[in-house]
């Protein structure tokens, strides 16, 4: 669970977000920020292993520095006003492929999954699986957990597709999709509770067979 000292640090960190205030506040963030957060991703971890036992990652493989990378960025501000984790059976880094994100900020966070930055190579992976099997997705996304939480799968979309895959787009829309994600904001009391690990667990249960569709083709290459 996080503290009210971590919500705190994030509404200064709004107001004063530079490098010279962080360092004078770093003992802070290092005590009653990273710390907890690392404790509750790992929580959480442990949380989904009950239900997904092949998740090997710890928290520290989970979680995002707070460092923004400014390099291309209008934002010149160093910092993230949040602290992020990405659960994957694929790594943090996978975010072409399924997991649970969450993130926690001043006001409460967010907590997604999917398939949100997919590569050339894992879209058409995706595409071609829809186009095969996608009943089984519609009926995972007709779940009424993951509709009650989620609400339906969202996405960018492309005007043009390759041809193998046009004819099969008029029956199956989600085709047109290069994104396949799902979120939600959370408040902040999902975060404060004793039971935090159990309430995320609880999202990433309500999108199990979603991403498990999408999960089934690495399951297939790794098999």
């Amino acid at each position: 669970m996080l503290s009210a000292a971590y919500f705190t640090f994030f509404k200064d960190l709004e107001q004063h977000n530079s490098k010279e205030w962080f360092d004078d506040h770093r003992t802070i963030y290092e005590t009653e920020v990273r710390a907890p957060f690392l404790a509750l991703v790992q929580q959480t971890i442990d949380a989904i292993r009950t239900v997904e036992p092949r998740l090997a990652m710890t928290a520290k493989d989970a979680v995002f520095r707070i460092n923004k990378d400014i390099r291309f960025s209008k934002d010149k501000a160093p910092y993230k006003t949040h602290m992020g984790a990405h659960i994957s059976l694929w790594g943090r880094k996978a975010m072409g492929k399924p997991g649970l994100y969450f993130e926690a900020n001043a006001k409460g966070g967010m907590v997604a999954g999917g398939c949100y930055m997919p590569d050339k190579e894992e879209l058409a992976i995706y595409r071609d699986l829809i186009l095969h099997e996608g009943k089984d997705l519609r009926k995972a996304l007709q779940g009424k957990k993951f509709r009650d939480t989620f609400g339906e799968l969202q996405g960018e979309r492309n005007k043009i597709l390759p041809p193998e895959f046009r004819d099969g787009a008029e029956r199956e829309p989600l085709i047109f999709n290069k994104q396949f994600y799902w979120w939600t904001n959370i408040p902040k009391s999902v975060f404060t509770g004793k039971d935090a690990a159990q309430q995320l667990l609880g999202y990433y249960t309500a999108a199990k067979p979603v991403s498990d569709f999408f999960g089934r083709v690495w399951d297939e290459t790794s098999a």
